[in-house]
């Protein structure tokens, strides 16, 4: 989105870690009977031509949020088309570019999801590099389906065409609301960068505020004294809000923007103005209490001067929380495997911190609902050494060496899913992890 959202806040200039205190159910390890892993890295490297084919078009065509008919059809067509028999949904859940397809064993097991992210942003393409997004999930999810097949694994495989991440109005949001994740037990995603390696990304919590003032005009040089000055009351509350940033946390971010002035005229008392105000913070709680303390902002210049106020909240996302068993799980897998372009500080597999991105994402909202993992991954940056939403960073996302890159993502996210189909208590222990950490029983 062009004013708020994922789209605005570079990866690489925001990124800090702090340490995370694992709890001993995280810290176990599983050993499996059977190594997976390279039969995964031989599949996806088989299909390295397909997906190529598939990544190029749609970085070559891109479409804006909920317009991805092109990525849409080409991505549906490449699933139907696949021997492992999946089932294609179209249009999905009534949102005209949302897809769904389903590999399903035939025995009764867990349910694995990859989301596939489509849209790009106006007038720089695919410059957070979705074209990558989708090619991860995709490698993924297909190796997936064929380690099950060729073991006769029981379970489900589901992936999730999510149109429209940039913006407010997350596709992926939409689709849990219709009900699309209610059979899933994971969800799995990525997301390119050009700095970081990290399945441990943190994002923050937002929401836009807009805001409108209803004064009375009157003649400012007649009778000023019939007026009430709307303008007044959005310059007392944007002064107010500068006021309160002197005293918000160091997560918290308010941008602020005038919308509506109230006119060109100089003689007259405002009787309208406006401004949209969005608001980031570490995690959903405490931007709940960010907005309160915003909206009592303008409340404030509203009493001041007499106006009216009024105050539509606009959901945003909710802040990213990794699942640290499924997180851990990657960083095994992503440490096994070979890399041809090593782009950024290596993920160790001891990796136990968060990584904290002040950035966000419709994947937030998922991970809220069900054990949730987005991969951060690094990959060769343009020569300006540009970040995600810059020009430099989309002609970097078309190369195959990002290519490359998303194919090693793929290759561990298709580890994690079969760790969770084969481990005994694996799926269990991520569970536990995810209900102690929001609190939620009798859930899946």
């Amino acid at each position: 989105m062009a004013q708020d959202g994922f789209v605005l806040v570079s990866r690489e200039s925001q990124i800090t870690k702090n340490s995370h205190t694992v709890s001993p159910v995280q810290s176990l390890q599983y050993e499996g009977a059977h190594d997976y892993l390279a039969e995964i890295a031989s599949f996806v490297d088989n299909q390295s031509d397909k997906l190529w084919s598939l990544n190029r078009f749609i970085h070559r065509n891109p479409e804006l949020a909920f317009k991805e008919f092109k990525a849409h059809e080409a991505l549906t067509k490449f699933m139907r088309s696949r021997p492992e028999r999946w089932q294609v949904t179209s249009s999905a859940c009534g949102i005209e570019t949302a897809w769904i397809a389903v590999y399903d064993s035939g025995r009764k097991g867990p349910a694995v999801s990859f989301n596939v992210e489509m849209d790009a942003l106006p007038n720089i393409g695919h410059a957070c590099g979705h074209n990558l997004i989708a090619t991860a999930s995709l490698a993924g999810a297909l190796a997936t389906a064929d380690v099950m097949s060729t073991h006769s694994l029981p379970g489900k495989v589901y992936v999730f065409g999510t149109p429209g991440e940039e913006g407010y109005h997350g596709g992926k949001i939409q689709l849990l609301n219709r009900g699309a994740y209610d059979k899933v037990d994971v969800s799995l995603i990525s997301h390119p960068s050009i700095l970081n390696n990290s399945p441990f990304v943190r994002t923050t919590a937002f929401c836009r505020l807009e805001v409108e003032f209803f004064g009375r005009a009157a003649h400012a040089a007649n009778a000023p004294w019939q007026g009430i000055n709307a303008l007044d009351a959005l310059v007392a509350s944007y002064n107010s809000v500068s006021m309160l940033r002197q005293q918000t946390q160091p997560n918290d971010v308010i941008g602020f923007a005038i919308t509506n002035g109230g006119g060109d005229a100089t003689n007259i008392i405002h009787a309208y103005s406006s401004a949209v105000c969005t608001i980031r913070s570490s995690s959903s709680s405490r931007l709940e209490t960010l907005v309160d303390k915003v909206s009592a902002c303008f409340d404030a210049g509203a009493q001041a001067t007499g106006a009216t106020v009024k105050i539509k909240v606009i959901k945003g996302y909710k802040d990213h929380v990794p699942n640290m068993c499924l997180a851990s799980s990657f960083a095994k897998h992503w440490s096994s495997l070979p890399d041809p372009y090593p782009v950024g500080p290596e993920l160790r597999a001891d990796e136990r911190e968060y990584t904290y991105v002040k950035a966000s994402t419709d994947q937030g909202d998922i991970s809220h609902a069900l054990p949730s993992v987005n991969v951060s991954f690094a990959i060769p940056a343009g020569p300006e050494k540009g970040g995600p939403h810059s020009a430099d960073f989309e002609k970097a996302a078309g190369t195959k060496w990002a290519f490359d890159r998303a194919l090693r993502v793929g290759k561990g996210m298709a580890g994690v899913a079969v760790d969770v189909l084969t481990k005994d208590g694996f799926l269990d222990t991520v569970k536990e992890e995810w209900r102690e950490r929001f609190g939620v029983e009798n859930q899946f």
